[in-house]
């Protein structure tokens, strides 16, 4: 079994113990469901059935026609992913240690993205917190991270129409941070407009957290499909202006900062390997 922690309304929170979804650990065991496109959240018609084809056919032309290109994620079938309850009081409860903020799309829109940044290869898509205290990167229903590529503190991630994905969030220190993430602009816990006054996963020092869903309950979460963006979660909603970003918001925890502040860390850059020519006791 897996262990990861999600908080609740101020410090208390749940931890989750999921065999299929979000968990502290290393690895990730294969996907059991079809990777297939969502379940359960609607759909959407061009025309009612039955009519007329001079009714129905400049309908879908226009639905069509108004269709957003590339990613958004939905609504995908049920994945276990059991939760119970912890407790996390920010070192400040409004101001993130670091904020890690991913793009997503499909090829295409991507490749579109890369040319405006300038980049032609993709390389490493892993999304690094401030000081490399936290890594968060894309993985696909297998466990495999997803192709990207960073430029000026952006991440870009590719995505398959249909393919599941889990948002792994690592902890690279022995402290504790808190997560609150968010996919499209929504809150992956409560399905609301992001904010940092929501809260999020428990990440504890040196482990693990995958997020894979958006939490229906205690036990359940709604697998992260990618898929157009009228079928998005988001786009359902009526909110697909912030379609296809995915944003992770790391807390520190009161009494345990983290201690490679960035004075420390310009100290270190900073050191002279040749101060003086010959060594001298200590004291003097």
């Amino acid at each position: 079994m897996r262990k990861s922690t999600i908080l609740g309304v101020f410090a208390v929170g749940l931890m989750a113990v999921g065999c299929a979804g979000g968990g502290s650990r290393g690895g990730y065991a294969p996907a059991s469901a079809p990777e297939s496109a969502s379940a359960g959240y609607g759909e959407s018609r061009a025309a009612q059935p039955g009519a007329p084809a001079s009714e129905a056919e400049p309908m879908a032309a226009d639905s069509a026609k108004s269709e957003r290109p590339g990613l958004g994620t939905e609504w995908g079938e049920n994945r276990e992913s059991r939760v119970s309850t912890g407790t996390f009081f920010r070192e400040r409860p409004e101001q993130p240690f670091d904020v890690v903020k991913m793009f997503y799309n499909d090829s295409e829109g991507v490749r579109a993205m890369a040319r405006r940044a300038g980049v032609s290869d993709f390389r490493d898509s892993s999304g690094r917190s401030t000081r490399g205290a936290l890594t968060v990167r894309l993985l696909d229903g297998g466990g495999r991270p997803l192709e990207g590529f960073t430029s000026s503190g952006n991440t870009y991630v590719v995505g398959d129409h249909g393919g599941r994905y889990i948002i792994q969030i690592k902890n690279n220190t022995g402290v504790r941070f808190e997560a609150v993430t968010t996919v499209d602009g929504l809150d992956v816990i409560s399905g609301r407009s992001g904010s940092f006054s929501n809260r999020g996963y428990i990440v504890n020092g040196f482990s693990t957290v995958d997020i894979d869903g958006w939490r229906r309950s205690t036990d359940t979460v709604a697998a992260f499909r990618f898929g157009r963006v009228s079928e998005s979660y988001a786009g359902k909603k009526g909110e697909d202006r912030n379609v296809g970003v995915i944003g992770v918001a790391l807390f520190e925890e009161r009494g345990a900062s983290f201690p490679w502040n960035q004075q420390e860390v310009d100290k270190r850059h900073g050191a002279d390997p040749f101060p003086s020519q010959f060594a001298k006791p200590p004291g003097e």
